[in-house]
C-alpha cells in the first residue's frame, strides 16, 4: 500500500487559485492604466498570464484604457504658454484690430456672461465685457473663439494681449485709457470756467466739454437733469473731478466717474450714459428710483444729496460736515403762532391771535416756492390764459412778514446769515390729493442776465453783511418741465394722456451763453427767453463781487 502524497493534496486545494485571483484583483484595482499599458508593451506573455488568471481584460480592453492617457499626454504637451512680454519685433501685434467706434465705457462693469463685477476686462475689438484673462476664463475663450486679442482691465487701465497674456505698453493706447477713466489736474479744472473750449469726437463732431447729451435709456430724464445741473456747481464739480474716491462708497465713486466723463475734452462721442450710476441708485434706493419709471427730480435730488452727504463721511446731526452741506445748506428762522378760537356771548366763534410766538432755527438744502392757484375760468376772449408771476413774488414767503396758515398754526419764514454759496429753489407745480394729481402751468418770470437780490429776504446781521448792500445770486441751471402728449385718439378728437418730460438750461461761464440739454439733444438758447418754460428747479450761485451800476437788479427797485 502506497503512501498518499501530502504535497499534492496541499497544492490542489480549492482555495489556492482563488487566493491568487484575489491578490491580482487588488493589484488591478490599484494599478493605473499607464502601468497596464507598460506591462502590455513590454511583455506579451504576461498579458496571456493575466487572462489565464481570470482578470477578464482582453487586448481591446487594454487599448481602450490607454486612450485617456494619450489625450492627457497631448493636453500636457499643448498647455498654453504665457508670455510676460511680447516677442521681439512684435510690440504692436494686434493693435491694428482695435475699433474705437464701438468702445463704450459708460455701462456698468459686469461680465457679459457671469454678470460678475470682479476682475472685468473690456475687449477693444468688439467692446464687450468679460471676466478674467487667465486660462479657462471667459476673456481667454473669447480671444480664441472670436480671434479678438486686445483687452483692457477696467480697474487698473492696463492693456493685455490674449491668449499670450502679456501687457502692452504703447503710447497709442493712451487715448483709450483716458476715455475709460479721465483724470484732470488742478490747472485744467480751474480753466473750465475761464477759457472757452471746443473739442471733436472721432467722427469730427464738435462739442463743448461739460455740455454734452445724456442718454435717456427709458424714463430716466429726471436723473439726467439733476446730474447735469449738479455737474455745473463749480465747488462740487471740482471736488468730484480732483479727489481720489478709490475707497469711497460705490455711489460716490460712480458720481465722480460720471462727472469726469461729462467734462472729458477727449471723448470719442458727444454724449455720455448714466447707466452705471443708475444701477447703483436703483440698488441703494430699493428701486425707488429706476430707469424704467419716471420720478420727480426734486424727490431724487433730496435723496441724492443726502446719500452723497453720508457717503462722503457727513454726520446726520452735525451741520456743515461734508462738502454737500457746505455748498447748499443754509439756516432759516421759523416763527410759529397758534391760531385759537373762543365763543362770545352770542355763541359765535371769534378767532384771535395767540400772544406767544415760538421761534425755531431750521436748516435747509433747498427752498420751496408756492405758486398762486391757477385761474379756473377763461379770459374775455374765451381762451385759457397762462398766468405769470415774478420770482420775487414767490420769494416773499421768506421776508419774515408774509404768514402762512398750516395745521392751525400761522408761520413766518426768513433766511439767516451766513447764506450758502448756492441756493436751490423748488417751484412747487404739482399737487396730489386722494383723487387726482394736478399741475400748475403758471410761468415764473425772472431775468438771468441781471441776477437776483436776496437781501430783502435775509435777517439783517451787520457782523455778517452790511445792511445796505445787496446780496446777488446768478442763475447757473434751470430745470424745466414739459407736458408731452403720450397718445391721442384722432377719431374722437380726445386729448391724450400726458406724461412728464424734463430738460435743463445751463449757463456756460466761459462764454456767458446758455445751452439747453434734453437727453441727447444740446443746443444754444437765448437768455431772455428762458423764463417761458415751466421752471421747476433752479440753482443760483452767490456772486462774490457784486457788479454795481450795471442795469437793474431783479428784486430791487
Amino acid at each position: 500500500m502506497s503512501k498518499r502524497q501530502a504535497s499534492e493534496a496541499l497544492d490542489e486545494g480549492p482555495e489556492s487559485p482563488a487566493s491568487k485571483k484575489s491578490r491580482f484583483d487588488d493589484y488591478n484595482k490599484s494599478a493605473t492604466p499607464t502601468s497596464l499599458g507598460e506591462l502590455e508593451s513590454e511583455n506579451d506573455e504576461q498579458k496571456q498570464k493575466l487572462r489565464e488568471n481570470g482578470t477578464g481584460a482582453s487586448t481591446e480592453d487594454v487599448s481602450d484604457r490607454e486612450e485617456p492617457d494619450e489625450f492627457e499626454e497631448e493636453a500636457e504637451e499643448k498647455a498654453p504658454i504665457r508670455q510676460s512680454a511680447p516677442t521681439a519685433g512684435y510690440d504692436d501685434l494686434y493693435l491694428d484690430t482695435i475699433d474705437r467706434n464701438v468702445l463704450d465705457f459708460d455701462f456698468e462693469k459686469l461680465c457679459s456672461v457671469t454678470l460678475s463685477n470682479i476682475n472685468v476686462y473690456a475687449c477693444l475689438v468688439c467692446g464687450k465685457y468679460y471676466q478674467g484673462r487667465g486660462p479657462n476664463t471667459h476673456a481667454y475663450f473669447h480671444a480664441l473663439d472670436e480671434d479678438h486679442h486686445v483687452f483692457i482691465n477696467l480697474s487698473t487701465q492696463k492693456v493685455y494681449v490674449l491668449p499670450e497674456g502679456y501687457e502692452v505698453k504703447s503710447k497709442s493706447l493712451d487715448d483709450i485709457k483716458y476715455v475709460s477713466d479721465p483724470r484732470y489736474t488742478r490747472q485744467e479744472v480751474a480753466e473750465f470756467d475761464r477759457k472757452p473750449r471746443t473739442s471733436y469726437t472721432l467722427q469730427g463732431k464738435e462739442y463743448t466739454p461739460g455740455f454734452v447729451g445724456m442718454n435717456n435709456i427709458k424714463e430716466n430724464d429726471y436723473l439726467n437733469v439733476i446730474v447735469q445741473a449738479l455737474s455745473h456747481v463749480s465747488p462740487l464739480r471740482n471736488f468730484f473731478l480732483l479727489e481720489d474716491f478709490s475707497n469711497a462708497p460705490e455711489l460716490v465713486k460712480r458720481t465722480s466717474i460720471l462727472f469726469r466723463k461729462i467734462w472729458n475734452p477727449r471723448a470719442f462721442k458727444a454724449h455720455v450714459s448714466p447707466h452705471e450710476l443708475l444701477q447703483e441708485v436703483s440698488l441703494c434706493s430699493n428701486k425707488r428710483f429706476t430707469l424704467t419709471a419716471q420720478s420727480d427730480p426734486v424727490d431724487f435730488l433730496s435723496w441724492y444729496l443726502n446719500n452723497l452727504h453720508l457717503g462722503l463721511g457727513g454726520s446726520k446731526t452735525k451741520p456743515q460736515s461734508s462738502v454737500v452741506q457746505r455748498i447748499f445748506q443754509g439756516k432759516l428762522k421759523v416763527e410759529s403762532q397758534a391760531i385759537t378760537a373762543r365763543a362770545d356771548h352770542l355763541d359765535r366763534l371769534r378767532f384771535e391771535e395767540a400772544t406767544e410766538i415760538k421761534v425755531d432755527i431750521a436748516r435747509f438744502l433747498l427752498l420751496t416756492l408756492d405758486l398762486p392757484p391757477a385761474p379756473l375760468f377763461q379770459d374775455e376772449q374765451e381762451r385759457n390764459i397762462i398766468p405769470q408771476v415774478p420770482l420775487t413774488t414767490l420769494l416773499a414767503k421768506y421776508n419774515g412778514v408774509t404768514a402762512q396758515e398750516l395745521n392751525a398754526q400761522r408761520k413766518r419764514y426768513r433766511l439767516m446769515h451766513p447764506l450758502p454759496p448756492f441756493l436751490l429753489l423748488h417751484i412747487k407745480r404739482f399737487t396730489k390729493n386722494r383723487f387726482i394729481a394736478e399741475r400748475n402751468p403758471t410761468i415764473v418770470v425772472f431775468d438771468p442776465r441781471s441776477g437776483l437780490d436776496i437781501s430783502p429776504y435775509v435777517e439783517p446781521d451787520p457782523s455778517q453783511h452790511p445792511p445796505d448792500e445787496p446780496i446777488i445770486y446768478d442763475l447757473v441751471a434751470n430745470v424745466v418741465h414739459e407736458a408731452v402728449r403720450a397718445k391721442e385718439d384722432v377719431a374722437d378728437s380726445a386729448v391724450g394722456e400726458q406724461r412728464k418730460a424734463w430738460k435743463v438750461q445751463l449757463r456756460d461761464k466761459a462764454t456767458g451763453e446758455w445751452v439747453v440739454a434734453q437727453d441727447l439733444f444740446v443746443e444754444k438758447a437765448q437768455a431772455e427767453l428762458l423764463y417761458l418754460g415751466e421752471s421747476y428747479l433752479q440753482v443760483w450761485e452767490r456772486r462774490k463781487t457784486p457788479q454795481k451800476g450795471k442795469g437793474k437788479v431783479l428784486g430791487k427797485s
